[in-house]
C-alpha cells in the first residue's frame, strides 16, 4: 500500500516516542535470500505452504533441506502464540525445555541433555545451548539475555551439537534469534500496542514499533523500540508484604544501517540496548524459616505468596555492537563479524532466612541467635561482563554440487561476579556465631579488606579466551548428498578468587587458571529419492568447557575443616571439559498440504557437568559424571486440512539419565562416613534434571474472508510438559522429608526446629491451554485478542531453595491465566515502476534532402514512391494420386 505524507509523519512520530535514540546487524547475501523468502506473515496464514529459509549451515536453504533437525518459528508462529519470551517459543518446538529460574536467569536445553540448575553463585559454569542475535553469539550461563521477540523473521532452533559451525555452549544445540534486516529501497513499518490482565488483578501493557527508511539508492535504516510493563501475580507476606511484587519491565531499541555501494558489498553496522527490570521473582513458598507450620504467629502461606523481611529485584542492561561486512567473489563469499557486548546485572535478594538459619545453626537456640535471625540480610550479586567476537569465514556462493565454508573464530570475554551480604547490625552476633565455630578468632580478622556488618563477600573476576579453525563441505551426487566438517579449538581460562566474612574462609586465590583444546567433527550423510522426501543420517560431536570450582564455604560446613560436608565436597580444584557424541537418523517430507519431519537420537555423554549443593555449606561445586546419555524421538507435523484451516503437532519422548555413579570413594582424597552413598542423586540410572519423559504442542487455526477487505482467523493450542527435576538429588528417596527444619517467629521470639516433610520435589507435569482470535483489514490494521493459560494452572517450573532447604523452600512458577488485547498496524510503501517514454520522432530531413522510407523488403527508396507489390506465393503441389 502507499502511505500519505501526513500518515508518515504521524507514524514516525510515533515510533520515536519510543526512545529510538539508539543504534542493529548485518545482512549477507544468505540472509538477505532467507528474508526475501520469510516476508512478515499474516497471523491467519499458518504459513499457507510457503517454504521457510533459514541459514543454520551459514547459508540459506530450506528448512527441509537442512541436512539435520531443526526448527524455525517465524514471526506469525510468534504472534499466533502470543509469545514473549524464549520460554513460550519453547512450549511450540519438539525437544526443546527451559528451566524457569526467575526474570532473565531462565537455563535452556535441547533433546534432554541437561546438566541440571546453573546458580547465580556460579559464574564459572558454561551454557549447554548456543544462543545467538543474527551473527552474533550472545550466551552467557545462566544469564542469556531474554531479548525482545518483536520484528523477528524467525527462531530457529537447530537440534543436537553445532560444535563445527557454533563452537563452545551448542553442546546440546543452538537458539538463533534472526531479526527483520534493513530493506533498500523500501518504507515499512509497524506499531503493536497490546493491554492484558494477569489473573485478574494487576494489568500488563507494552507499545512496540519498527522502521525501515531508505536512506538513498544505496543504504537504509532500521530502527526498532519497545517498551513492556509484565504485571506481577506473586504477593508478599511479612514485615515487606505487598501485592503483584513481582512485576516489571522491558524496554530496549535495536538500530541497523545497511549501506551498499555495489552489489557484491554489503556493510551494516548495529546497536543494541535492553533494559529489563523486575521487582522481585516469580517464586512461591511452601516453607520460609519466619512462616511455616511451626510457627503460630506468623501469617500462613498462601498460594503464590512468599514471605519478605527485604523487597527483592533483579536488573539486566545489556549493550550490544556488531558489524557484519560481507563481499561477493563471484562464486565465494567473504564475511566478517565483529561484536561487542557489555552487560551489568543485579541479583538482589532476601537472605534474611537464610543468614537468620546459619545464626541459629551454629550459634545453638540461644536468646542471641534469636535476636540475630531478626536481623533483614540482604544478598546481592552482580556480573560485569565485557565480550569481545571476530569471527572471519569464507563460503561458496554458486549453486553447485559442491558447497562449502571455512573460518576462524576469536572471543575475549571479563567477567567479574560479586557477591556481599549486608547485614546491618550483624557483628556483635557473628562474633557470638565465632565463639561458637571458631574460638579464640575475632570477627575483624575475617573481614578480608571486605566491609563489616556484612557475613560473606567475594570477589570473583575472570578472563577467558577462545581460539578455533572451523570448516565444512557438502557434495551433492545426485540423490545422495555427504556433509563433513570440523572445528579446532582452544581454550584458556584466568580466575581470581577473594572472599571475607564470618561466613567465608577469607580466600585470597589470585591466577587459577585451566585451559583445553581439541577437535569437534561432524558427518551427514542424506538420501533425497525425489524433492519431497530426504533421510539423514549423522554423527556429531559437541563440547563444553570446563572450569575451576570455587572454594568451600567451611565455616557453614557441619563439622566445619573437618566434617563430613568438607571431606565430600571439598578437594575438588577443577572440572573437565563436557563431550558428546550425538548419532541420529531423520526424516523430513513435504509434499502438498502435508509436512511431517522426525528424529531418532542417540546422545553418548561423557564428564557431564553437574552441579551439587555441598550440603550445608551453602556452597555449590561442579563434578565431572563419566557416563550419562540422553535418547529419544521427536516429531513436527503441519497439515492444511482444508482451505484456510490448518492442524500441527510438535512432541518429544526423552529418556535422559546417569549411567554412572558419583561416589565419594572416587576421590581418595575425600572419604565420607558412607563412602558407597552416591554424591547428590549422581547414581546410575537417575534421571538427568530438568528434562520432561515428553512434551508436545498441538493447536488449530482457521481463517477466512469476512469481507472484501477484512478476514478473521482463530487458534486453539493445548501445550503439555511432563514432569521434571530441578537438581539430580531431587529424585532421591527421602530427599524431600528435611529431618530438623528450623524455625524463628519473629512475633513471639519462639525458635526452635522440627522435621518438615514436603513429600516430594518432583515437579508435577502440566497442561496449559491457549485461545486467540483476531481481525486483519487490508489497510494493514489487526485487532487480536488471546486467553493464555486458560484454566488458570499454575506449573511449578523450578525448585527455589536455601541452604538446602533448611531456610526456605519455594517454587519457580508459571504466569496464570491471562487475558490480553493486540493491536497491530503494519505499512509498506514501495517505489512504483514508472513505464519509459516513448522515443521521440526522427528529426525530420534537412533541406534539399528528399524524405525516404525503408520497405518491408528492406529496400530503401524515396518517401513519394510505392514500395514494391511482393510476388504472390506459388500454388501448393497438388496431391498425388492413390494407389489402388
Amino acid at each position: 500500500m502507499r502511505l500519505t505524507a501526513a500518515c508518515r509523519r504521524t507514524l514516525l512520530a510515533s515510533v520515536a516516542t519510543l526512545g529510538f535514540a539508539l543504534p542493529a546487524q548485518a545482512q549477507t547475501a544468505s540472509e538477505e535470500q532467507a528474508q526475501a523468502a520469510n516476508p512478515p506473515a499474516p497471523p491467519s496464514d499458518a504459513n499457507a505452504g510457503g517454504e521457510i529459509i533459514v541459514t543454520a549451515t551459514k547459508r540459506a536453504s530450506r528448512v527441509q533441506d537442512v541436512p539435520f533437525s531443526i526448527n524455525a518459528q517465524t514471526q506469525g508462529d510468534i504472534q499466533r502464540a502470543n509469545a514473549t519470551t524464549i520460554e513460550d517459543i519453547s512450549r511450540n518446538v519438539a525437544g526443546l525445555t527451559v528451566q524457569n529460574l526467575g526474570p532473565g536467569q531462565s537455563q535452556v536445553s535441547v533433546r534432554g541433555v541437561s546438566a541440571g540448575q546453573i546458580v547465580r553463585d556460579q559464574p564459572g559454569v558454561k551454557e549447554q545451548v548456543g544462543v545467538y542475535l543474527d551473527e552474533s553469539v550472545v550466551s552467557l550461563s545462566l544469564f542469556t539475555p531474554d531479548f525482545d521477540l518483536f520484528d523477528l523473521n524467525r527462531v530457529e532452533t537447530l537440534r543436537g551439537p553445532q560444535g563445527t559451525l557454533f563452537g563452545s555452549g551448542s553442546v546440546g544445540g543452538t537458539i538463533r534469534y534472526i531479526t527483520n534486516q534493513p530493506k533498500i529501497g523500501v518504507t515499512e513499518g509497524e506499531i503493536e500496542a497490546n493491554i492484558n490482565t494477569v489473573a485478574e488483578e494487576d494489568v500488563g501493557y507494552h507499545l512496540k514499533g519498527a522502521l525501515n527508511l531508505p536512506l538513498g539508492p544505496t543504504a537504509a535504516i532500521r530502527v526498532v523500540g519497545y517498551g513492556t510493563h509484565y504485571a506481577g501475580f506473586i504477593d508478599a507476606i511479612g514485615p515487606a508484604a505487598g501485592n503483584n511484587v513481582n512485576d516489571g519491565s522491558r524496554a530496549g531499541a535495536r538500530i541497523s544501517i545497511l549501506w551498499q555501494p555495489i552489489p557484491e558489498l554489503k556493510i551494516t553496522p548495529r546497536y543494541v540496548h535492553q533494559e529489563v527490570h523486575a521487582d522481585g521473582f516469580n517464586r512461591a513458598e511452601i516453607y520460609n524459616f519466619y512462616s511455616n507450620q511451626f510457627t503460630t504467629t506468623a501469617p500462613r502461606l498462601g498460594e503464590r505468596q512468599q514471605y519478605l523481611l527485604l523487597r527483592e529485584k533483579f536488573k539486566d542492561k545489556t549493550r550490544l555492537a556488531d558489524l557484519t561486512a560481507s563481499y561477493d567473489f563471484g562464486g565465494a563469499e567473504l564475511t566478517s563479524v565483529t561484536s561487542y557486548i557489555n552487560r551489568d546485572i543485579l541479583v538482589s535478594r532476601d537472605a534474611s532466612a537464610l543468614t537468620g538459619s546459619v545464626y541459629v545453626s551454629f550459634a545453638g537456640l540461644t536468646p542471641a541467635a534469636a535476636a540475630a535471625a531478626r536481623l533483614p540480610s540482604n544478598l546481592v550479586d552482580t556480573t560485569g561482563v565485557e565480550q569481545w567476537t571476530q569471527e572471519v569465514r569464507l563460503s561458496s556462493s554458486d549453486n553447485g554440487p559442491f558447497q562449502w565454508v571455512l573460518g576462524g573464530f576469536y572471543s575475549n570475554v571479563d567477567r567479574t561476579y560479586t557477591q556481599r551480604l549486608p547485614t546491618p547490625g550483624s557483628d556483635p552476633f557473628g562474633q557470638i556465631f565465632l565463639n561458637a565455630a571458631a574460638p579464640g578468632v575475632l570477627i575483624a580478622q575475617t573481614r578480608n579488606g571486605f566491609p563489616a556488618d556484612s557475613p560473606y563477600n567475594a570477589d570473583i573476576p575472570y578472563k577467558i579466551k577462545q581460539k578455533a579453525l572451523f570448516g565444512e563441505a557438502s557434495y551433492d551426487l545426485g540423490q545422495v548428498k555427504v556433509t563433513a566438517g570440523g572445528r579446532f579449538y582452544d581454550f584458556k581460562e584466568t580466575r581470581d578468587f577473594i572472599s571475607g566474612g564470618i561466613f567465608a574462609n577469607g580466600d585470597r586465590n589470585i591466577g587459577d587458571r585451566t585451559k583445553s583444546n581439541g577437535f569437534t567433527p561432524r558427518g551427514i550423510v542424506t538420501w533425497e529419492p525425489n524433492r519431497n522426501l530426504s533421510v539423514n543420517l549423522q554423527a556429531a560431536k559437541g563440547f563444553r568447557l570446563g572450569g575451576v570450582n570455587d572454594p568451600l564455604n567451611l565455616p557453614l560446613c557441619t563439622g566445619g575443616e573437618t566434617g563430613p560436608d568438607a571431606r565430600t565436597f571439598g578437594g575438588r580444584k577443577t572440572y573437565k571439559d563436557e563431550t558428546l557424541w550425538n548419532y541420529e537418523a531423520g526424516l523430513k517430507f513435504s509434499r502438498g498440504p502435508v509436512t511431517f519431519n522426525a528424529a531418532a537420537f542417540y546422545n553418548d555423554i561423557k564428564n557431564l557437568q553437574v552441579t551439587a549443593d555441598a550440603g550445608s555449606c551453602s556452597s555449590r561445586v561442579v563434578f565431572n559424571v563419566p557416563k550419562a546419555h540422553a535418547k529419544g524421538v521427536e516429531a513436527e507435523f503441519n497439515l492444511r486440512a482444508a482451505e484456510g484451516f490448518s492442524l500441527s503437532f510438535a512432541g518429544s519422548i526423552t529418556d535422559a539419565k546417569f549411567d554412572s555413579s558419583v561416589l565419594a570413594t572416587d576421590d581418595p582424597s575425600t572419604p565420607t562416613v558412607n563412602e558407597a552413598q552416591p554424591i547428590a542423586g549422581i547414581r546410575d540410572g537417575n534421571r538427568l534434571p530438568t528434562v520432561p519423559r515428553y512434551q508436545f504442542a498441538a493447536s488449530a487455526t482457521y481463517g477466512a474472508r469476512l469481507t472484501d477487505t477484512m478476514e478473521m482467523y482463530g487458534t486453539a493450542s493445548v501445550q503439555r510438559v511432563g514432569n521434571r527435576f530441578t537438581q539430580p538429588g531431587d529424585q532421591e528417596a527421602g530427599v524431600a522429608r528435611i529431618g530438623n527444619a528450623l524455625f524463628y517467629d519473629l512475633g513471639t521470639n519462639v525458635y526452635g526446629s522440627g522435621v518438615n516433610d514436603v513429600g516430594t520435589f518432583r515437579l508435577p507435569a502440566y497442561t496449559l491451554v491457549n485461545l486467540s482470535t483476531g481481525l486483519d483489514f487490508d489497510n494493514g490494521f489487526g485487532v487480536q485478542l488471546y486467553i493464555n493459560n486458560l484454566f488458570d494452572k499454575t506449573p511449578l517450573l523450578s525448585l527455589d531453595r536455601e541452604r538446602g532447604a533448611r531456610a526456605r523452600i519455594g517454587y519457580n512458577i508459571g504466569q496464570p491465566r491471562t487475558i490480553g488485547l493486540t493491536m497491530r498496524y503494519k505499512f509498506r510503501d514501495e517505489p512504483v515502476a514508472v513505464a519509459p517514454p516513448p522515443p521521440p520522432p526522427p528529426p525530420p530531413p534537412p533541406p534539399g534532402i528528399p524524405a525516404t522510407q525503408t520497405c518491408s523488403d528492406g529496400s530503401v527508396i524515396l518517401a513519394i514512391d510505392a514500395c514494391p507489390v511482393p510476388p504472390p506465393p506459388p500454388p501448393p503441389p497438388a496431391p498425388a494420386p492413390e494407389r489402388g
